[in-house]
């Protein structure tokens, strides 16, 4: 006898029973979101990838690992950060799962691995279907291009945490390498090449001072047209971060690669100098490029110092790789055949007087 037939009918006018409908979480939006969700993660899958979407965990084959005489698993775990919230007031949704899967799958790839799967967590303070379905999306079309799989995820519901419009992304991902194909810092050498790759923008870091100067003091629209940035600001906000992954691996079956380094938090000169050896010093000079036309909006706007942009943005360079003299012309011309915009910006020195880490000397070039 189920409890519910022995309960007799509220009293009129009586306070009905709370729920958690009524708390403000709608299992049944969330149902939904799922089923708008599946067709996009089906289109990121490896084989070694089993079940599909709805169970309590992905599952990954292993045994694709006993081709490896001994393989190192990698892993990573990021967000997207305040740029969620250009998207939000931009109504559009199915980009913001590029940056993540590039933030993630992108720190995998330093280490010589290859991205095997990603899984996600989207939290919101109310689950629109469409919407969600629309940032798994960005993500099943980022883990495409990273070449890794889309195993599982979690939406979350916290109504009262946050407005009814708001969200927030996160991802982790996993990938392998064989020992003795590991990159690093014990790899790097004097007289390495520094080889810049170009960024797509200002990628997903930053956003915190670019939305400080740029909508709050300046008091711009993301509707309105920049002239020098040739579209509006929330589409140059919005561009997605570009993922390496595969373009790093390219370089790593066509010549020697000594170590990469991914452009995020702390800019060039700090992500440079993670992967620099005691003893050795790292040069970039400035004059080999000119950077996009945001980081300038930003910089003038503000009234943004030189070293300050330099540590807060990518300032067009989104990613390094260290490679041997000899491997330079290798690199660029497979980067080049990849889409690449790529370039010597720099070398590997003795320490001397610069002290162990990374440096930018020169201008800029106009």
């Amino acid at each position: 006898m189920s409890a519910v037939s022995n309960q007799s009918p509220p009293a009129t006018g009586a306070v009905p029973g709370a729920s958690y409908a009524a708390a403000g979480v709608d299992i049944e939006a969330g149902d939904r979101a799922v089923e708008l969700m599946k067709e996009w993660v089906k289109k990121a899958q490896r084989p070694e990838v089993l079940g599909g979407l709805g169970g309590f965990a992905g599952l990954f084959d292993a045994s694709a690992l006993k081709r490896y005489e001994r393989p190192l698993l990698a892993s990573a775990t990021d967000g997207v950060g305040t740029k969620v919230d250009i998207a939000r007031q931009m109504g559009v949704f199915d980009t913001i799962g590029h940056d993540l899967v590039a933030m993630v799958m992108d720190d995998i790839v330093v280490c010589g691995a290859e991205p095997l799967f990603m899984t996600d967590y989207i939290c919101v303070g109310k689950v629109h279907p469409e919407r969600v379905a629309a940032i798994v999306k960005g993500i099943a079309e980022g883990c495409v291009l990273a070449g890794c799989a889309l195993v599982g995820g979690e939406t979350a519901e916290h109504p009262g945490l946050l407005g009814e419009d708001d969200f927030d992304v996160a991802g982790a991902g996993t990938g392998v390498v064989e020992a003795d194909r590991l990159l690093g810092a014990d790899r790097i050498r004097t007289g390495d090449a520094v080889i810049a790759m170009a960024s797509s923008g200002l990628h997903s870091n930053g956003y915190s001072l670019v939305r400080h100067v740029l909508l709050k003091q300046a008091g711009l629209a993301l509707d309105a047209r920049i002239e020098e940035l040739g579209r509006t600001l929330g589409e140059e906000l919005l561009e997605p971060t570009k993922i390496y992954s595969l373009d790093c691996l390219a370089l790593t079956r066509t010549t020697e690669v000594h170590a990469f380094s991914h452009v995020t938090g702390g800019g060039l000169a700090a992500n440079l100098a993670r992967v620099i050896p005691d003893g050795l010093h790292a040069t970039v000079d400035r004059s080999t490029w000119t950077p996009g036309a945001i980081f300038d909006l930003v910089g003038k706007t503000g009234r943004v110092e030189r070293l300050e942009l330099e540590k807060t943005l990518n300032m067009g360079v989104g990613m390094i790789a260290i490679v041997p003299q000899e491997s330079v012309d290798v690199a660029l011309t497979t980067l080049a055949d990849r889409g690449v915009d790529a370039w010597v910006a720099g070398e590997i020195t003795d320490r001397g007087d610069h002290g162990t880490g990374a440096a930018l000397v020169g201008d800029y070039a106009s």
